[in-house]
């Protein structure tokens, strides 16, 4: 079960002097109570809520990419793996250099080589793919694909129509 909510109260226990925390859910409706309620151990994640990008702005992301990949003879995949590149979020990890890190990660690049405690290891950049973007990094995202578009002529809709369509 996952929903969206707020904190609105952390007191403590008085005979366990363990914390207790309240949480208001926004829908009225909790789906899997029945499930959950006799329950006595669960495991509990809170993370800050971050809305995802939207399908409209997934949608013309892709649509520029086709376009671009028209243009520059490319196939889309190839495309998108640049503007990831070159637009998306990235971090760098290091792994032992006897790994194989296509069954781990879809989208990365080696960035260099080293050695610590005798053990060969392997710098790589790991990208983040577009469906784990957040509306922000799904704007830079799109609006590195405009430039790219503009600069090869293709066509692009106006800052107003992106508003219109939601996409920023």
């Amino acid at each position: 079960m996952k929903t969206r909510g707020k904190i609105v109260n952390l007191d403590l226990d008085y005979i366990t002097h363990k914390p207790k925390l309240t949480i208001q859910l926004d829908n009225q409706e909790l789906i899997g109570y029945d499930e959950i309620k006799n329950l006595d151990d669960l495991d509990i994640t809170i993370e800050k809520h971050k809305e995802k990008r939207s399908k409209s702005q997934n949608a013309y992301a892709w649509e520029l990419i086709t376009q671009l990949g028209n243009v520059l003879s490319k196939s889309k995949e190839e495309i998108y793996y640049q503007m990831l590149k070159d637009y998306g979020q990235s971090e760098l990890i290091s792994a032992l250099s006897t790994i194989d890190l296509h069954g781990y990660y879809k989208y990365f690049e080696e960035v260099g080589n080293g050695e610590v405690n005798g053990k060969e290891f392997t710098h790589y950049k790991i990208f983040k793919g577009s469906s784990e973007f957040n509306t922000l990094e799904m704007k830079i995202f799109i609006d590195g694909i405009i430039q790219e578009c503009e600069n090869v002529g293709i066509p692009t809709l106006t800052d107003e129509e992106i508003r219109k369509m939601r996409l920023i």
